[in-house]
């Protein structure tokens, strides 16, 4: 056992007491964050969750990574886990524990998007999604056109300066240290998975984004300002089943 898997003191609550159920490895992750309303993503998400704000800001991530994950118990299946994933998240709050809320899933797994519609209540869509290594910037591309909506995302990042952890207080420790998600059953009950992982190492990352349209499903327009960057090269994760909340 890796010492982040049972140290719990950087969190906000101890990790759960039961056995975590999947393990996940984030490789070449870029949170890309802007600032948005309360009142623009307050119909898109469910009571009782409170929107979480800093300094009066509520904020909408779009993050590109590659990733690959095994069962608890059971030996890796390259082929299955193994894919490129985007999403789109806000961060939430309920009973005094932040979250993150996502309000899309892009994945090119067909097996990981129907799997978790159905166990974790998450709004993942089949799309092309790829994340190409090379020398120079790492590239992102989403390209998503179906029945819920066009969804398309080029962007080139390029990250730089040595790896830190980020102070608590701060905008990038407030946006990144989250260790919970939350979403919905069919039944509109709020569900809440937890997650553990070492406090995150971030690089600052220039960008060019050539196409983003990954929030406009939502009826949501991003500003055309620079979003703030983060980047990672690898996080390991361990992720817990949801949980009906009271």
């Amino acid at each position: 056992m890796n010492s982040w898997e049972s140290d719990d003191a950087h969190r906000p609550w101890p990790m759960p007491r039961k056995p975590w159920t999947m393990r996940h490895s984030w490789h070449d992750l870029t949170f890309l964050h802007w600032p948005v309303s309360v009142a623009t993503l307050r119909p898109l998400i469910p009571q009782p969750l409170t929107i979480d704000t800093f300094d009066g800001d509520a904020w909408i991530g779009v993050v590109p990574f590659s990733m690959d994950f095994r069962v608890r118990n059971m030996p890796k299946i390259p082929w299955l886990g193994a894919f490129s994933e985007i999403n789109v998240r806000t961060y939430v709050r309920l009973n005094d524990k932040p979250g993150v809320w996502f309000l899309s899933l892009d994945c090119s797994s067909r097996i990981v998007t129907t799997v978790a519609r159905t166990w974790y209540g998450l709004p993942y869509f089949n799309a092309n999604t790829r994340v190409e290594i090379a020398k120079g910037p790492i590239r992102y591309l989403n390209d998503r056109c179906n029945g819920h909506g066009i969804a398309r995302f080029d962007a080139l990042v390029l990250p730089g300066g040595r790896p830190s952890r980020s102070k608590p207080d701060t905008l990038a420790h407030w946006l990144t240290e989250r260790y919970c998600l939350y979403a919905t059953r069919r039944s509109s009950s709020i569900i809440r998975a937890d997650i553990q992982h070492a406090p995150w190492n971030l690089q600052e990352a220039d960008m060019e984004v050539h196409s983003n349209t990954m929030t406009e499903p939502l009826g949501i327009k991003l500003s055309a300002t620079q979003p703030i960057a983060h980047f990672a090269r690898r996080m390991d994760v361990l992720v817990w089943p949801p949980e009906p909340v009271d």
